[in-house]
């Protein structure tokens, strides 16, 4: 059995087809979607995509704090945990998105769980499985680590959220961070995503058309579609650089 997961995709259009197409020749068996599919640039076209691809092979979605935000948003609700951009930015994607989108983000889970063969029994969800904005790194402490997985009994948990591909070893489990396909902490720009099988996982990346995709995303009329096009793909945060500011954040 061979597991894909892709998480983050953060409306990043043209990074989510560049992986598909890489399936395309590796033919999972699965495809875990693992949260913050929609809030970014092209959200109609991502998941439209996704939804189509249930035509060709089994797909599991589950919730991120993003797909969340912007279900609150297309309900009035305020976001005050966001800044004004980033409330306007959810709002803009609530408004693209159809009554049929919105309802299928609403009712996404927010975990899921697989046994696959000599791995065991692996748990997927966005952040923790308790939340899914909760935030930590390969430098948070073992204490924080041992609190926000005490309850979890599963050999393997694989995450997203932080969009930074890292492994934590914590005692008898194994924390595994997919990445992010539309918005990475990474030395370079691409799409990053977990290959998962019987002998053990794989971190991948995919390159794709950097210049094209801006022109796209510049065509969607996205809010913040230039700071986007600048942070994902010209002059994206290293993993180290990242780590430290999201450390930071945890703290507040």
């Amino acid at each position: 059995m061979k597991i894909a997961t892709l998480y983050d995709i953060h409306g990043n259009f043209p990074a989510l087809k560049a992986v598909l197409d890489e399936l395309e020749t590796i033919q999972p068996d699965l495809i875990i979607i693992g949260g913050d599919i929609v809030s970014g640039p092209m959200p109609v076209q991502t998941l439209d995509c996704l939804l189509n691809l249930r035509k060709r092979i089994k797909v599991n979605f589950i919730s991120g704090n993003g797909d969340r935000e912007v279900v609150e948003a297309s309900k009035g609700l305020r976001l005050l945990q966001l800044s004004e951009q980033g409330r306007k930015t959810q709002q803009w994607v609530a408004d693209e998105l159809t009554d049929k989108h919105l309802e299928f983000l609403s009712n996404l889970q927010s975990i899921t769980e697989i046994h696959m063969e000599n791995l065991g029994d692996l748990l997927f969800c966005h952040a923790t499985p308790e939340s899914d904005a909760d935030i930590f790194t390969p430098l948070s402490s073992k204490e924080r680590l041992e609190t926000l997985f005490a309850h979890v009994e599963q050999p393997i948990v694989v995450c997203g959220h932080t969009h930074i591909q890292f492994k934590i070893e914590l005692g008898k489990t194994s924390i595994v961070n997919s990445g992010s396909v539309g918005m990475p902490f990474a030395k370079r720009p691409g799409a990053y995503w977990l290959l998962i099988n019987s002998d053990g996982i794989e971190f991948k990346q995919t390159q794709y058309d950097f210049e094209r995709a801006a022109s796209d995303i510049r065509k969607s009329n996205y809010p913040t579609a230039e700071e986007f096009i600048k942070n994902n793909f010209l002059h994206i945060i290293n993993e180290e650089e990242s780590m430290v500011l999201l450390e930071k954040m945890s703290k507040k």
